[in-house]
């Protein structure tokens, strides 16, 4: 067998589907784009969906890729098994709508076995193939000539994952030898239970449309287009090439293991079987998080964010039982960098900034994590003393609040002599996860496809970045109620002209709005929608007022003003996306954008608020650019040429054989589609309207420019008038002396309210003092003051601890819909054991509310008033029993 690199594994891949014609499509983000349904990019196939769906029709309908992806459903697993990752790499090659079983059956073999290739052992390799595919099944046997005895027919080979193609797979597996066979007998075989049979390529023959309502695939209707989509794990092909147990003996995972090693000084990897799942898992987690914060995900409470944050401290938790105190996380990014260097060198470049954001994560919870060790032994003792059993919402919490994994709690709860609540966990858990994809929303996966835009080739020009009026345009299509017609006079409709000066919206700019005139100038349509159809023709859609035909020609002419008041605002989306990279750093990516005539929306790349004084430093460069009056002009050229220039590929689009280049002066230079103003003195003033945070580490500037300026200039005014008119300040320039007079005048009113509330507690509580009463063996005062918060309740208790009348003090406050209640114990009765906490959690319930605090000092809100005078009466029941 070749001894070969993960990284000449890779390129080998890629080169031989290359040389079979298919387009090498780079490794997307793992942070999807213009699709809810997904988290993260989980597969090859995920960043081609629309490819697969045919709402977009490749210009090479062979495609080829490495794409890294990440899978966190079972992240449990890792390290404990020889094959769960977080993250990992799926080679594949995929055909849209051109080849089928006959070419690429053959070619995996060919890839596989010969020696110009891979070269592997055609003797280790076994076939599964679904029983009712005798179609895959001959060609294994009779074109490749696989042995009869190598193939086996496995019901479970049929990919459906709801709506949309499905298909029969084959599956490939390399054969380890028989060490490698389990006790179970039978087991082993290829696609059983075993670690012998290593699946190591998944072709999946998407002939199939799973159509709504349909639950049988012997009912799915063919697919218009055939299309091939095939996944091979890198980590487990790695692993065969060299000769590794698992796939963490592999050149992807041993040098992180390696410097894990050293920043230990204890232990060693492959000595201890406890501490190798350490090892293991911090390998894993440090890749996935490498690049997803390279990708622009950053540590957070929510969403992608959230699980970022879990993997760190699943990995920090694991560098402590391997000895290691200090943060050290941070000293493996630059390892995964090295690693990974020949196909993905900005983790590299990036390396600086990725291993800040990891540092100041680990720095974090390294103080929670002090903090949740001192929670788990407080846990540990109250479960010794209720039946030895940790709760298992107690037990997630650990694990949600803390990062504590399962399995650390449950390691510390045996050596304690105690059990977890494991059935309580989960149920937390599952809700947990029932939450997350609510969250994700119910959009579908993958689109059903349409065969009638996908079959419809008809050739359209667009003309709109020159001509906004077309007076000759003919009419090629009318779609009406998904059919082609010939005429039409339906309220709306779809159509297709040969040439057109409408805009289809993409890239988050919005479409071109405008007429349709007939030869005898009547408007006979509004344009209120265009968009992008499968095969690039601009598909507008229509409100018809008039009659339409086919090889009818018309006149086209774009709303002038709307589609300037739009370019004005993408401009400007051009010149924020440059003034963000400048004033925050190159890290700040783009996340997404909307431009209409209104106002411009733009989503970012940015780890907290942008500060008010950056804010500012930006909207000041791009108005000092706006007056410089930079001409604005594009180029058509090849992508090489558009690096060449310097030109910066905007959010990840995927770009044709000839891309539009477009520059604003020496300012900016960006890959683009969209339409422009002519200078950027067109934009007359651009204004930042807000700065919010939309999910983790994903920040969202709106902004206006020219009309939209000015009336956002002209309401600020009218407010600042009307507040100068509410002060009544002589002139603007003194409505903050004013304001802050009135300040100080409202601190002074206050004060005076509390010292007046003070003397009323203080006279509630004189005469209360002297009401004090006994249960059991302990005294007490439970008094209802006429008082307005917490603080007078306070206050009267710390009066009370000067002369300590009684042992116990329970005082309420009645606010109307809500209670205040507080409990202060003497140190001589906490000494006996009654503590403020424990109290006010048995009588809080009366009044509606919960609460806790300190041994000698707890409070409780609530919202039931007339529980108060049950509440003390539970107090004296729960003093008589101690």
């Amino acid at each position: 067998m070749k001894e070969l690199t993960s990284a000449e594994i890779r390129d080998m891949f890629l080169r031989f589907f290359e040389s079979k014609g298919h387009k090498i499509e780079p490794s997307q983000s793992l942070v999807p784009q213009d699709d809810p349904s997904l988290l993260w990019i989980n597969s090859g196939v995920a960043t081609l969906k629309k490819y697969f769906d045919g709402s977009v029709i490749p210009d090479n309908h062979r495609l080829t890729n490495a794409q890294k992806s990440l899978r966190t459903n079972d992240i449990e697993n890792v390290g404990h098994t020889a094959r769960h990752h977080t993250l990992f790499e799926m080679l594949g090659n995929f055909s849209i709508g051109d080849y089928f079983k006959v070419e690429v059956i053959p070619w995996a073999w060919e890839l596989l076995t010969s020696p110009e290739w891979y070269g592997l052992d055609p003797e280790k390799l076994y076939v599964t193939v679904y029983p009712n595919d005798t179609e895959a099944k001959q060609i294994w046997l009779e074109s490749v000539g696989l042995p009869a005895d190598h193939l086996y027919e496995e019901p479970d080979n049929f990919w459906d994952i709801g709506e949309g193609p499905s298909g029969p797979d084959t599956e490939i597996f390399y054969d380890r030898g028989p060490e490698f066979d389990v006790a179970d007998a039978s087991e082993n075989y290829p696609g059983g239970e075993n670690e012998r049979y290593l699946e190591i390529w998944n072709i999946v023959f998407s002939q199939y449309n799973h159509l709504p309502g349909l639950t049988d695939n012997s009912t799915y209707p063919e697919l218009p287009h055939k299309n091939i989509d095939t996944g091979a794990g890198l980590e487990r092909l790695v692993s065969v090439f060299q000769h590794a147990k698992t796939n963490f003996e592999t050149d992807l995972f041993l040098p992180i293991i390696k410097k894990t090693e050293e920043l230990s000084g204890q232990y060693k990897y492959g000595q201890d079987e406890t501490k190798d799942i350490s090892f293991k898992i911090i390998a894993d987690h440090i890749r996935a998080v490498t690049f997803a914060i390279g990708d622009g995900a950053l540590p957070s409470n929510e969403g992608r964010g959230y699980i970022i944050r879990r993997l760190l401290r699943r990995a920090v938790v694991h560098g402590r039982r391997l000895g290691i105190e200090e943060t050290f996380l941070n000293k493996l990014v630059p390892i995964v960098g090295q690693i990974m260097e020949s196909y993905y060198p900005e983790v590299t470049a990036n390396a600086e900034y990725i291993a800040s954001i990891v540092t100041a994560e680990e720095e974090r919870f390294n103080k929670t994590l002090s903090a949740g060790l001192t929670l788990l032994n407080d846990v540990m003792d109250a479960a010794k003393l209720d039946g030895g059993v940790i709760d298992g919402k107690v037990a997630f919490k650990m694990y949600d609040t803390y990062g504590f994994p399962y399995e650390l709690t449950a390691e510390a709860a045996t050596d304690a002599g105690l059990s977890v609540d494991r059935a309580g966990f989960d149920a937390e858990m599952k809700a947990q996860q029932e939450r997350a994809r609510a969250a994700r929303g119910s959009q579908a996966s993958m689109g059903v496809q349409n065969a009638l835009l996908t079959d419809l080739t008809t050739p359209s020009k667009y003309v709109g970045w020159s001509e906004l009026t077309v007076a000759a345009a003919k009419l090629e299509n009318i779609i009406e109620h998904d059919q082609l017609v010939d005429a039409s006079t339906e309220n709306q409709v779809q159509v297709i002209f040969d040439t057109t000066p409408f805009y289809a919206e993409m890239g988050g700019q919005v479409a071109d709005k405008g007429t349709v005139t007939n030869q005898a100038g009547e408007v006979v349509a509004t344009v209120i929608d265009v968009q992008v159809a499968p095969n690039g023709q601009h598909l507008h859609t229509l409100a018809v007022t008039g009659q339409l035909s086919v090889g009818e020609v018309y006149q086209l002419d774009v709303d002038r003003a709307y589609h300037a008041a739009v370019s004005k605002n993408h401009t400007a989306t051009h010149m924020l996306d440059q003034a963000l990279r400048n004033t925050l750093g190159e890290h700040t990516t783009q996340a997404g954008s909307l431009v209409n005539d209104k106002l411009l929306r733009y989503d970012f790349t940015y780890n907290g608020p942008v500060p008010a004084e950056k804010l500012a430093a930006i909207e000041d460069l791009i108005n000092q650019k706006i007056i410089e009056n930079l001409p604005i002009s594009w180029v058509e050229t090849d992508i090489e040429s558009a690096k060449q220039l310097g030109a910066v590929a905007v959010f990840t689009e995927k770009y044709g054989e000839k891309v539009r280049v477009v520059s604003i002066g020496d300012f900016n230079i960006e890959f683009d589609g969209g339409t422009h103003a002519d200078g950027t003195v067109e934009l007359g003033m651009f204004k930042i309207v807000s700065e919010q945070g939309t999910g983790a580490g994903i920040r969202r500037i709106e902004a206006v420019t020219g009309q939209g300026a000015m009336d956002y200039v002209k309401e600020h005014d009218a407010l600042l008038n009307q507040a100068v008119a509410l002060v009544k300040a002589p002139q603007l320039s003194e409505v903050n002396d004013k304001i802050e007079a009135l300040q100080a005048q409202l601190k002074e009113a206050e004060r005076q309210v509390m010292s007046l509330e003070a003397k009323l507690a203080n006279e509630s509580a004189a005469s209360a003092f002297n009401d004090v009463k006994q249960a059991g063996n302990f005294s007490y005062i439970a008094a209802e003051l006429a008082v307005e918060s917490m603080d007078a309740l306070r206050q009267t208790a710390d009066n009370w601890k000067q002369t300590k009348p009684s042992d116990v003090l329970v005082l309420a406050a009645n606010l109307g819909d809500k209670v205040n209640l507080l409990v202060a114990v003497a140190d001589d009765a906490i000494a006996k054991g009654v503590k403020a906490g424990d109290l006010i959690k048995a009588v809080a319930p009366a009044i509606g509310g919960g609460g806790g605090g300190r041994p000698d000092m707890a409070q409780a809100g609530g919202k039931n008033p007339a529980g108060i005078q049950d509440a003390f009466a539970q107090t004296a029941t729960w003093l008589a029993t101690k």
